[in-house]
């Protein structure tokens, strides 16, 4: 690499959402903008204007922000490369254009949507298997016709050959009778991709371009480009495809590739990054991270050639073990994700410390946050949702009394800690020859409204002594009903 520090961007289209597999191209970026102490700029590429949104280009900065992959220069925080978005960029497309054109390296083309549809059913002709290629038939046309409309094409040469060493596929090359004069700024004034991201990548400095391997029938163009005007072309690093199970492209067909969809499934940022590095990239048999770790540990050497599967319950099983380890997620961020989907569940003034206490009851057992805020339910729901099998089940009407004696025994408790709760019903129980099962589920379904939950004890501590004690007034009442149902 060059002694320079890198220069490196991410350059989606915003057309649409948040692809995982552009967040995985951004993070190699990323990393390694990071790792180098280089600059990562956001580059928004919004010259399909049917499509392009300024909704979605919000969607991508937030899902970006979300994903903690910041930016030194973009849209929305300037720089000195500035503007971020193409079409703010039209005027300096149309200068190397011209520059270009006085080079020899490009022409006007006048050609008539009429003439070039009669050339392809020419070659259609002669055989239906045939790909048209432009002929070049403005490359020497005089005198021009400035009141026709016009496109700007390459002069692609046609000998030769293009060869570039990649940092993940190695040397590549390909013969330049393979190209054509293609187009590089359409007759409405707008640039095609290879022209366009060209420019920008020469007048924002880029020294690396590291993007999918479905762009390197893309990369003799843009070095032909360099070449054409003058400049020194950045560094390639092509990487592996991001693949379904069934091994075709990836796409929603086969289940959530927007990155907003997994953050609304609960999952953690650094959870799916560490999944998705993986594609492409290893560092031996280590599957969980940091982002921090990535940085220290990211490197081109370490890239993979091979195109990789994408596995939702691999993905699933990483991101829980992000959301239940202290070193990867920690409090303060799991009471946030907590809190976040109780807010959705339409919880307000939520009491974040007693997320806090519940958090290590249910850590090891909700693998998302969504299923964090279900489990948290009975904490903040007042009175809490009755399972109606479970109540059917356990508070009946041979229930009642020992039911009331338990509630007796929590309201005289002289501490509300799990530990001496425990002791006190144990006590209890050994003196009337009763057994735990004979109360402790019919207290945890009038406690928490469910038969399933962290131990009964810990729970009602958490609760406290009033909201306990009118749950089990209410368990009391339900199971003396059901004795005259």
């Amino acid at each position: 690499m060059s002694s320079a520090k890198p220069r490196l961007r991410f350059a989606p289209s915003p057309t649409g959402y948040l692809h995982i597999g552009g967040v995985r191209t951004a993070l190699f970026n990323w990393l390694w903008a990071r790792k180098t102490g280089g600059t990562f700029i956001l580059r928004i590429e919004d010259t399909d204007q049917e499509r392009s949104t300024p909704e979605n280009e919000q969607i991508i900065l937030r899902d970006l922000s979300w994903l903690g992959l910041n930016w030194d220069e973009g849209p929305d925080v300037g720089g000195p490369n500035g503007p971020y978005r193409q079409m703010e960029r039209l005027a300096l497309y149309h200068s190397f254009a011209d520059k270009l054109i006085e080079k020899g390296g490009a022409y006007r083309c006048y050609c008539t949507k009429e003439e070039l549809d009669a050339q392809r059913e020419a070659v259609k002709a002669k055989d239906p298997k045939g790909q048209f290629r432009y002929p070049g038939t403005c490359r020497d046309r005089k005198p021009p016709y400035p009141e026709r409309p016009y496109v700007v094409r390459l002069k692609a040469p046609s000998s030769g050959t293009i060869t570039y060493n990649d940092l993940v596929f190695g040397e590549v090359s390909t013969p330049n009778n393979t190209q054509q004069d293609w187009v590089l700024i359409r007759n409405d004034g707008v640039p095609l991709y290879n022209f366009g991201c060209v420019i920008d990548d020469i007048t924002m400095g880029i020294t690396l371009v590291a993007r999918g391997r479905d762009h390197m029938i893309n990369t003799p163009i843009q070095l032909i480009l360099y070449e054409a005007l003058g400049y020194t072309p950045p560094q390639f690093a092509h990487l592996p495809m991001m693949l379904a199970p069934d091994g075709t492209k990836l796409s929603k067909r086969h289940g959530a590739v927007a990155v907003g969809e997994y953050r609304e499934k609960g999952l953690t940022p650094d959870g799916l990054l560490s999944y998705l590095v993986r594609f492409g990239w290893s560092f031996g048999d280590e599957e969980i991270f940091t982002k921090q770790s990535l940085v220290e540990k990211f490197d081109w050497e370490r890239c993979s050639k091979s195109d990789g599967k994408f596995d939702f319950k691999k993905l699933a099983a990483v991101a829980f073990e992000h959301l239940k380890r202290d070193d990867l997620t920690s409090a303060k961020d799991y009471v946030d994700g907590a809190e976040k989907f109780l807010t959705k569940k339409g919880f307000a003034n939520i009491d974040r410390n007693k997320i806090e206490e519940a958090m290590p009851m249910i850590r090891e057992r909700a693998q998302t946050f969504i299923e964090a805020a279900d489990a948290l339910d009975y904490f903040f729901r007042e009175p809490p949702t009755m399972d109606e099998k479970a109540v059917k089940k356990q508070l009946t009407a041979d229930k009642a009394a020992h039911l009331a004696t338990f509630r007796q025994l929590m309201a005289n408790a002289p501490s509300f800690k799990a530990k001496e709760l425990e002791a006190i019903v144990l006590e209890w129980l050994a003196k009337e020859g009763l057994t735990l099962k004979d109360v402790a589920q019919a207290a945890r379904v009038a406690v928490t409204g469910r038969a399933a939950s962290p131990g009964l004890f810990e729970v009602m501590e958490v609760l406290g002594r009033d909201i306990c004690l009118a749950r089990l007034d209410r368990g009391i009442e339900i199971c003396k009903g059901s004795a005259q149902a």
